[in-house]
């Protein structure tokens, strides 16, 4: 402690908290990795084919169509074009983030561009018969960011809804992040911290949402 008040770690404290931060990391991407093998496994013919079509967004236009819908239908039209708005606010926040903060400052390359674990990963050939492999950098998911965004969004925005209801939209956004693990693109970590911070992103801008129809008496 300085006369100033402020507190100083010894040397020797802060150099075995650096090296333990690092063993857990290390740790962490290990397991990462092993469990990006067992699940990026399960590979056939078949599956490859439904896979690779799960993971295109422009698949789910009928889903998305769904959704707009019911805001639609639940709102009047000014609350309406708000949640539009807010949508795409949502997704500037999951995209952009993802894709223009995080992986080109994190770094952390895709499974099927990181030379330690190429040979281990199996890829997926496009329509034009080439290997997908995405872009050179993988953390975090924006496919998870979005969509889990999205979905946290739309069912926060259409309470009371029943559970089915929302396990299912659920479930069918974790069944796009595991076919960006089986395409091969992403670890499963990958795919947890852009599901986190979607979900995150999505009460957030939820909040907002329910805030802005009551100062403005929207509803």
């Amino acid at each position: 402690m300085e006369g100033g008040g402020e507190f100083y770690l010894p040397d020797s404290v802060s150099l075995f908290l650096l090296i333990l931060s690092s063993i857990l990391l290390e740790t962490l991407d290990q397991i990462d990795r092993e469990l990006f093998y067992v699940l990026n496994g399960f590979h056939n013919p078949w599956l490859d084919v439904i896979m690779w079509y799960i993971s295109k967004m422009e698949i789910w236009l009928p889903v998305y169509a769904l959704m707009i819908y019911s805001l639609y239908t639940k709102y009047r039209v000014s609350a309406f074009v708000l949640a539009i708005l807010c949508v795409v606010f949502l997704l500037f926040i999951t995209d952009f983030t993802a894709v223009h903060l995080i992986k080109n400052t994190v770094m952390r390359l895709r499974p099927s561009h990181n030379s330690e674990t190429m040979d281990r990963v199996n890829l997926v050939m496009d329509e034009m018969g080439v290997y997908y492999r995405g872009g050179q950098f993988g953390f975090f998911s924006n496919h998870a960011s979005n969509f889990f965004g999205v979905v946290t969004f739309y069912l926060m925005s259409t309470r009371p809804i029943s559970r089915w209801i929302i396990a299912s939209f659920y479930c069918w956004a974790m069944l796009i992040g595991y076919s960006r693990i089986y395409l091969g693109v992403h670890y499963p970590g990958d795919v947890l911290a852009g599901a986190l911070f979607g979900m995150m992103s999505g009460w957030l801008v939820a909040r907002l949402f329910a805030s802005l129809i009551a100062k403005f008496k929207l509803a």
